[in-house]
C-alpha cells in the first residue's frame, strides 16, 4: 500500500512509517510531496494521506497523528501507546508529558537536518524509534 504525506518530516511523519511499516503494512511504500500536493498524490496514486489537516490519520485536538495510527488500526500494546506519549509531546507543544519528548525532538530535529530527503532521514530515524519501542516495553530505569 502507498502513503503519502508532507515532506520536511521531523517527528510524527517518521514515527508514523515507522509505526505502519512495523505494526500495520510491512510492504508499505511512502511518498513525501509538497503540502499542497498530498491530496491530489493520494488520488493520483492511490495512497493514503496522513499527517495533514482534515484527514482522519492526522492530529485531532491535542493527539497528533501517532495517536489516529493506533485508535484507527486497535494497536493496544502498552509500550505502543507509552511510545505515543512520547511521539505526541515531541510532535506538539505538550513536551511536558513525557521527559523523552525534549530529547526525541532534538533528535529528529538533527535527522531532519542531515539528511538528504525523506526516504534518508526515515532509514536513519527508524532505529531511534526501535529503541524507544525497546525502551518503553522494559520502562524507564
Amino acid at each position: 500500500m502507498k502513503w503519502v504525506t508532507r515532506r520536511k518530516a521531523r517527528v510524527d511523519r517518521i514515527a508514523c512509517p515507522w509505526l505502519i511499516q512495523r505494526f500495520i503494512d510491512p510492504g508499505a511504500e511512502f511518498l513525501f510531496v509538497a503540502e499542497d500536493q498530498v491530496m491530489d498524490t493520494a488520488r493520483r496514486e492511490d495512497a493514503v494521506p496522513f499527517d495533514v489537516p482534515g484527514v482522519e490519520l492526522g492530529h485531532h485536538g491535542e493527539r497528533c497523528s501517532f495517536d489516529a495510527f493506533l485508535e484507527k488500526y486497535r494497536l493496544s500494546d502498552p509500550a505502543l501507546r507509552a511510545l505515543g506519549e512520547i511521539v505526541r509531546g515531541a510532535d506538539t507543544d505538550a513536551r511536558h508529558i513525557a521527559r523523552e519528548a525534549w530529547g526525541l525532538y532534538a533528535v529528529a530535529s538533527g535527522f531532519r537536518e542531515i539528511a538528504r530527503d525523506d526516504v534518508e532521514n526515515m532509514a536513519l530515524q527508524f532505529p531511534v524509534y526501535d529503541a524507544l519501542y525497546a525502551y518503553c516495553r522494559t520502562g524507564p530505569a
